[in-house]
């Protein structure tokens, strides 16, 4: 499996994994720090992240759950770097993405919000840090 960053040729494949039109990926490519997962110069699955002041959340984490589990390390750097914490939404059921985020240490905090008329769950991943030598 190859890492890199996504690029706007990506936005087709990108939004057929999220399921929503190719417009809209085109704008997470440009806004969001977006990286994907290859295995046979294919798109498995894609994580989209950006952060504030405070946190690093991750706004979109779609595809194969070993491909996203992989992905979710990007992000998870980037807050080790600026000694943050990583926050993902999740709608309900997304009980695949779901076990992913606990499989890589993300714990559910306080309720989300609703969205397109579907409940969110938070997920947290306080201060992650990386092994010193």
């Amino acid at each position: 499996m190859r890492v890199r960053d996504a690029v706007e040729a990506d936005g087709g494949r990108l939004a057929a994994l999220a399921d929503v039109p190719t417009e809209v990926m085109a704008d997470v490519v440009h806004d969001r720090t977006v990286c994907v997962a290859e295995s046979d110069g294919e798109i498995d699955a894609f994580v989209g992240f950006e952060a504030d002041e405070e946190t690093v959340h991750v706004t979109h984490l779609f595809g194969a759950e070993a491909a996203c589990e992989h992905l979710l390390d990007e992000p998870i750097r980037f807050a080790e770097r600026e000694a943050m914490p990583v926050e993902i939404l999740l709608p309900e059921p997304e009980t695949d993405i779901v076990a992913v985020a606990e499989n890589v240490g993300f714990e559910e905090s306080d309720p989300g919000p609703w969205f397109d008329g579907h409940r969110t769950r938070r997920f947290r991943l306080e201060n992650p840090t990386t092994e010193t030598e």
